[in-house]
């Protein structure tokens, strides 16, 4: 137990704690964007979804867990920095990786876009859980949840908003997918860092659409 402990609390496993509740929180944002996409299909198919979604009798069991992915992310991201910087070791530098600096500003602003992140993400939430309650004219025992969703991105000030949020959620996925991997030890690969700056502009650029879209191409 003690030994389990002492592991628990290493740089190592802060690291690898890390980098799994990092790509977990990355697959949770490609199933949510292709959710939110459904949007387009139209008030039937977009209530439909959400309904199926938040009915679900494992919905309050996923929420707590993806929950804990965030805080512990978060959590051991400043952990992590704070250590690195009193002991005077780079972040951007693993001797075990055998490569030179790589230093970005993705890199260097990881707890300052994973702060913004974690102010977004409850007023997002709230916003859309707890805004108002419309009742779907075609089934009266579903929320509404489309009309809600063209009504909020009807307002210039939550374009904004979620814009800027979600311009800086992909450029803290451009960083984070390729060191999510070198934490786990796989060596620096450009290959695995091209793949993280494609979902990141894919992920970022998917969720921009949805309220674009709707604020210049549907009605008020």
């Amino acid at each position: 137990m003690a030994s389990l402990k002492h592991f628990l609390g290493s740089q190592i496993a802060k690291k690898i704690i890390m980098s799994l509740t990092g790509l977990a929180l990355i697959a949770f944002l490609i199933v949510h964007l292709a959710g939110n996409l459904l949007i387009f299909g139209g008030a039937d198919l977009y209530n439909t979804y959400s309904h199926i979604l938040i009915s679900n009798p494992f919905i309050v069991a996923a929420e707590l867990i993806l929950l804990a992915f965030f805080i512990g992310h978060f959590v051991n991201g400043i952990i992590l920095t704070i250590r690195n910087r009193h002991a005077r070791i780079p972040y951007k530098k693993k001797k075990w990786a055998d490569y030179t600096s790589r230093k970005s500003l993705s890199s260097s602003t990881m707890i300052l876009s994973g702060l913004l992140i974690l102010i977004f993400v409850p007023i997002h939430l709230w916003v859309f859980k707890y805004g108002t309650y419309y009742t779907s004219t075609t089934t009266p025992e579903v929320r509404d949840i489309h009309r809600l969703v063209i009504e909020e991105f009807h307002e210039p000030i939550e374009i904004v908003w979620y814009s800027i949020a979600m311009i800086v959620i992909g450029f803290h996925l451009w960083h984070a997918f390729g060191s999510a991997f070198e934490s786990l030890g796989v060596r620096y690969r450009k290959t695995v860092h091209r793949i993280g700056h494609a979902l990141a502009i894919l992920i970022a650029g998917g969720f921009l659409i949805i309220p674009l879209a709707i604020y210049f191409m549907t009605g008020d």
